[in-house]
């Protein structure tokens, strides 16, 4: 029995009760089970009597006694308990609770996906580093999430977009076309410039495209634009590499270009949203949080940076999508009252609005911080990050800790082969399952049995009741955008799983007679396979057979 099915068949219950008369209630849209934390409490737990036993007019206790008569006359479950102030805990037989094997093995690569966002077109723009230089471990961070996230909406069935936003708009851009130029003539960089060799780099292949760039009737403009799209192509193949690829490469100038932005803002003075004080218009964004309203149209008539937001919302809003999540650095905290009243000004809802937030990433090798790379000069990128670990490390460990907090990724772990290793670790489980497989298959056990109630091993009961709260898990991430909890529940049941083998054989001893018992531990064993993979494929980590 599912989590899913577990939950379905609450809701009947809950439905026959009131249809008898026990209480009068309105059913809940769904009804919510998850683990309990001991597992001594059973195998599954809801609060469903605590919600609605007061609006039902009756102590929740009393609302979980009439449920829990009924629960217990549900096929597959052994007992309920009422804990508490009311709250169910339930305990499937061995049968019910390994039919989930066969139901993970038969759903194969679907198991785990959900329709809650069926319907939804979403926005998903991350990374988004400005085209000077290479990507820095923050922005390295933002892919990894970025991407898994992505993967992981898709697969409670929303239609994502991934987009990149390329400022290549304002005085940063300046500031890398002169730098350039100076490497080009052999001059040291401006004073505000970029340093490392990588700019060296691309002013040599700039010349090599152009031989006469600096003779050109604007060689800081020649270096500029032949410069930025040499940088953007580094940074697609970075990407493409750490395995992200994005759908839109949107360019910040073309908001400027087509005249979007300055159309805009005559429409926004009329709107309401913007008004005029001290020479200059300003956006009402204090009405939703900001520390201060923001100038729209400075004195002198032209547009601030936060007027290409605006427009650059409304293009995302014009090409249809429902809902805009913007990953941004931990350098962006004002940017959330602003995008959403970005999105008032439009007359749209705040709500369309989401943004991410993301702290700093630490590189550590021998115990000491890693601060500077050969190449960019001044900070660590992704590149160095790869070299070092490798891409299923390097985005697992950057995966597996919720985005708003700091963390350090320490060089010497991610490189051992030891169960101290996270990715090592959940890698190493998935691999195991498939030389069960194997062995199985030299043993002659095959998937040609199933019989649930032979898996009544303290341990398979705990496996099972880990692969099952697995959809659950997938669907409460892309609910809160937290990619972190599948790495974190992949790491339990990888532990789970080790202990399993440690104390059940798939293969029969010696010269010993394949039973059904082997047969259907090959079934949960194989489930297993599954699931890892399944979590690892939402992570974009691979899944080894072999290690």
């Amino acid at each position: 029995m599912t989590p899913e099915e577990l939950s379905a068949a609450i809701t009947a219950c809950l439905q026959d009760a009131v249809d008898a008369g026990d209480f009068a209630v309105e059913m809940p849209r769904e009804v919510r089970v998850e683990r309990p934390k001991s597992r001594e409490h059973g195998d599954w737990a809801t609060n469903v009597a605590m919600q609605l036993g007061k609006k039902a007019g009756m102590n929740p206790r009393q609302f979980a006694e009439i449920l829990s008569a009924r629960l217990a006359k549900i096929d597959g479950v052994a007992k309920v308990d009422i804990a508490g102030p009311g709250f169910l805990n339930i305990t499937l037989d061995a049968a019910a609770a390994g039919s989930l094997a066969q139901t993970i093995v038969e759903t194969g690569d679907s198991y785990g996906t959900g329709e809650e966002y069926a319907g939804t077109k979403i926005n998903l723009e991350f990374v988004s580093a400005n085209p000077t230089g290479p990507i820095h471990l923050g922005g390295t961070r933002w892919a990894a999430l970025g991407d898994s996230l992505a993967r992981i909406l898709q697969a409670q069935g929303a239609e994502v977009t991934r987009e990149y936003y390329f400022n290549d708009h304002g005085n940063q851009i300046d500031r890398f076309a002169r730098s350039l130029l100076a490497s080009a003539k052999g001059e040291p960089a401006p004073e505000d410039g970029y340093g490392g060799d990588y700019i060296a780099d691309i002013a040599n292949a700039v010349l090599a495209q152009n031989p006469d760039a600096l003779s050109a009737a604007d060689p800081q403009e020649e270096f500029r634009s032949r410069g930025v799209e040499l940088m953007f192509a580094a940074i697609k193949k970075s990407l493409h590499e750490f395995g992200v690829d994005f759908d839109v490469y949107f360019h910040e100038n073309a908001l400027f270009e087509d005249g979007a932005v300055d159309a805009l803002l005559e429409q926004l003075k009329t709107s309401g949203s913007l008004y005029f004080d001290e020479g200059a218009w300003w956006l009402k964004s204090t009405d939703f949080g900001d520390d201060k309203d923001r100038v729209v149209i400075k004195s002198d008539g032209h547009a601030a940076y936060i007027a290409g937001d605006i427009a650059y919302f409304k293009n995302k809003r014009d090409r249809g999508f429902d809902l805009c999540i913007y990953m941004l650095g931990a350098d962006h905290h004002g940017y959330v009252a602003r995008l959403k009243a970005a999105a008032a000004a439009m007359g749209d809802s705040a709500d369309r609005v989401e943004v991410l937030i993301g702290q700093m990433v630490n590189l550590v090798k021998d115990g000491k911080p890693v601060r500077m790379s050969k190449r960019a000069g001044t900070v660590v990128t992704m590149e160095d990050l790869v070299d070092a670990v490798g891409v299923d490390a390097a985005r697992y460990a950057l995966t597996r800790s919720h985005a708003d907090s700091n963390i350090d990724v320490d060089l010497d772990l991610l490189t051992k082969r030891s169960n101290e290793n996270p990715v090592f670790y959940v890698q190493y489980a998935h691999a195991r399952t498939c030389a069960v497989a194997r062995n199985a298959v030299a043993a002659g056990v095959e998937r040609s049995a199933f019989d649930a109630s032979l898996l009544d091993h303290a341990t398979e009961n705990e496996l099972l009741a880990y692969l099952g709260a697995y959809p659950s898990v997938v669907a409460t991430a892309a609910k809160l955008r937290e990619p972190h909890r599948v790495a974190r529940h992949l790491e339990v049941i990888a532990g789970a799983y080790h202990r399993w083998y440690d104390s059940c054989r798939v293969t029969p001893l010696g010269d010993a007679e394949v039973t059904d018992l082997n047969r259907t531990r090959l079934w949960l064993n194989d489930a297993t396979t599954q699931v890892l993979a399944n979590g690892l494929g939402l992570l974009g980590v691979s899944a080894p057979e072999r290690m």
